[in-house]
């Protein structure tokens, strides 16, 4: 089907055709579950009842929907730029050792309401900066972002394991961690948020560092649509040739939007280092600033859709761990394939219903709203 590109409604690009595309991967997800022998509509029922039957639950999906909400918003920034950050997981790494480093050094001197705010601002700059140096070697230097941002994913992880090792251990302690903050440097549980009003709830990891997830999707939204900043950075992505003409300068558009999509990365350590592990450890970032491309790509790079994506991927993540517990012969590789027929449905398949969906939608344009009176 041949169908000129037509501008489609929000609610149809952002919530419609990633619907439709999600509903065709669990249908394809049904099938290889059932070729292996188990039903696919026990397999939904507990992949549903894990992620959200219970207060712990949705606890644990939470938790894992804020990580991707920051790497999801800083995809988005950068691809409404024109540019592919595949450096969010080096980020976040680095931003986490901000984070770290200020709760080490001031967690005994400064009281929580002063070392968090810091410590939030020190991890969005340490990601930030981390973002700065492949953006500028784009823009002023020719360098292809995609490469440099993996190349400094590598270098954050090696970075990591050696200031671990040799400077930021415990002493005398053989596994390659920091000592534990003290209390000042913890953001609070929501379990225990709720349980100072009165409400009694399941403990969960779920931490308040997901208001400032929330927080950042409003930043982000009023910063690309109603700022001349965000002008500029959807000017560069859709036409830089006419972004020049208009004045704009590109090079600094993609020094700032990269800067901006580091700082929303390196806020993943917000709720992985003070929210959870309550220490500088490896591996905090466990894949959330790769999975972040599928969920900018699923949310059509929208804060709205992104958070609707992210807790897809998130209730994946909790119902996918429930599932491979409760039915042996589905394992975890076979919940990664879910999430990967998610991704590929959303991603390289996106637009493959597109055609049909337009053709729908202009055919219920064309059909009178009230029947004429006869």
């Amino acid at each position: 089907m041949t169908t000129p590109f037509i501008p489609l409604p929000r609610w149809i690009e952002i919530g419609l055709i990633p619907a439709i595309n999600i509903f065709m991967a669990f249908i394809v997800s049904g099938v290889v579950v059932a070729a292996i022998g188990a039903d696919p509509w026990e397999a939904m029922k507990i992949l549903i009842i894990g992620a959200f039957g219970n207060a712990e639950s949705i606890g644990y999906t939470l938790y894992y929907t804020t990580n991707l909400i920051f790497t999801g918003l800083a995809v988005a920034v950068a691809f409404h730029t024109g540019l592919f950050n595949i450096g969010g997981e080096g980020q976040a790494y680095i931003g986490g050792l901000g984070i770290g480093i200020v709760c080490l050094a001031l967690d005994k001197i400064l009281p929580a309401p002063l070392l968090i705010p810091l410590a939030i601002l020190v991890g969005a700059g340490f990601g930030a900066f981390w973002a700065f140096i492949p953006a500028w070697l784009q823009a002023y230097r020719g360098s292809h972002i995609v490469i440099t941002t993996i190349m400094f994913n590598f270098i954050a992880s090696a970075l990591m394991v050696y200031l671990l090792r040799e400077w930021l251990i415990k002493p005398g302690q053989m596994s390659p961690e920091s000592r534990t903050f003290e209390t000042s440097a913890f953001v609070p549980y929501m379990h225990e948020v709720l349980a100072a009003i009165g409400i009694t709830v399941t403990p969960s990891p779920l931490n308040l560092s997901i208001l400032w997830a929330l927080v950042c999707c409003i930043l982000v939204g009023g910063l690309l649509w109603h700022t001349r900043w965000g002008y500029e950075i959807r000017a560069v992505g859709n036409n830089e040739s006419a972004a020049v003409y208009a004045g704009i300068d590109p090079k600094w558009v993609i020094v700032l939007a990269m800067a901006i999509s580091g700082a929303l990365a390196g806020s993943l350590g917000v709720n992985e280092i003070m929210g959870v592990n309550h220490r500088l450890i490896l591996g905090f970032t466990a894949g959330y600033g790769f999975t972040g491309i599928a969920v900018a790509l699923m949310g059509r790079n929208h804060p709205f859709g992104i958070i609707l994506a992210s807790l897809l991927f998130g209730a994946l993540y909790q119902g996918g761990t429930e599932l491979s517990f409760e039915i042996p012969t589905i394992t975890r590789d076979m919940v990664v394939m879910i999430q990967g027929l998610v991704i590929l449905f959303s991603g390289a398949l996106a637009f493959m219903m597109r055609p049909y969906i337009t053709h729908a939608y202009l055919a219920m344009r064309r059909t009178p709203l009230i029947a004429p009176a006869e």
